[in-house]
């Protein structure tokens, strides 16, 4: 039996720069795919996945991820906002439940290891999850609720994995490969945004992870890796050996919304989904092809 995953830590402190000027004064994880936020999406995957406890470690500028995961009592509160109140039930009904919800301050961006780092009493000694709202993974299973599945197999360490171009393997963390199904990857070492001349393979970790709590031990050093930041990546490394390591090849699709094509794509992809918006997306779309 390995032990429950109950809480995820979502870092949400960046300056969110490759988005402005529209994240001058809007948190980047607030910026809407269609009518709900990146930051909605996670947090509801991560629900779905049966996780308890969502932990937020924010920075400046980010008091609109804090609102919107307060209740809305101001919403149809007078007999004359009748048609606000069925709006209401939408805009709260996913929210967790009071008590469920903490925030912790990021203060100052010394990179996601940091991140995760700054969660450290939040998490305490148990194994979490770590879920990035730049990566949306449009899925029937949700991506996390796979990694979970296979951590209650595998135990240890589970983490995302997709097949990149071997040319941009400088911008991922790069799995070193022990054995591979197909499916599961043992993995054997970690390389954090390698050339692509010295890259193991071109495996690469997305924004889910599971991980053990003795990853902190690691994270307490502070050590600088590749961009003088604090590499989540490094730490994960230097647990291989103590703990079972394995990536998975996860069923879905993924969508960068780091970036403004990802963002985009994610935009469309998602609206096709709906039952609502599909017809007149695919109608727009063959006008403008």
């Amino acid at each position: 039996m390995v032990e429950p995953v109950r809480k995820a830590v979502f870092p949400v402190g960046g300056l969110g720069t490759r988005f402005l000027p529209a994240t001058k004064a809007v948190a980047k994880e607030m910026l809407p795919v269609i009518d709900k936020p990146l930051i909605q999406y996670t947090v509801e995957e991560a629900q779905a996945s049966g996780i308890e406890q969502f932990i937020f470690v924010t920075g400046r500028g980010k008091s609109s991820i804090e609102k919107h995961f307060d209740h809305a009592v101001e919403l149809g509160t007078s007999p004359a906002e009748q048609a606000k109140a069925r709006a209401l039930k939408a805009v709260s009904d996913w929210l967790p439940e009071p008590g469920r919800v903490s925030y912790t301050i990021q203060p100052e961006p010394l990179g996601l290891g940091h991140a995760v780092w700054c969660a450290r009493e939040l998490v305490g000694d148990e194994p979490f999850a770590v879920v990035l709202t730049d990566d949306l993974v449009l899925s029937p299973i949700p991506c996390l609720k796979q990694l979970l599945d296979v951590y209650q197999e595998k135990g240890g360490n589970v983490v995302a994995v997709e097949d990149v171009p071997k040319d941009q393997t400088h911008r991922y963390g790069i799995l070193d490969v022990a054995g591979d199904d197909g499916r599961v990857a043992e993995i054997k070492g970690l390389v954090e945004k390698p050339k692509p001349e010295e890259a193991p393979s071109t495996l690469s970790i997305i924004g889910r992870y599971i991980l053990q709590p003795q990853v902190f031990r690691y994270l307490d050093r502070h050590q600088r890796g590749a961009g003088g930041e604090i590499q989540l990546t490094d730490a994960m490394a230097s647990m291989i050996g103590d703990f079972p390591f394995h990536g998975l090849r996860f069923e879905g699709r993924r969508f960068d919304c780091g970036s403004k094509i990802g963002f985009l794509e994610a935009s469309v992809a998602y609206a096709l989904e709906r039952d609502d918006l599909r017809d007149d997306v695919l109608r727009f779309l063959r006008s403008m092809v």
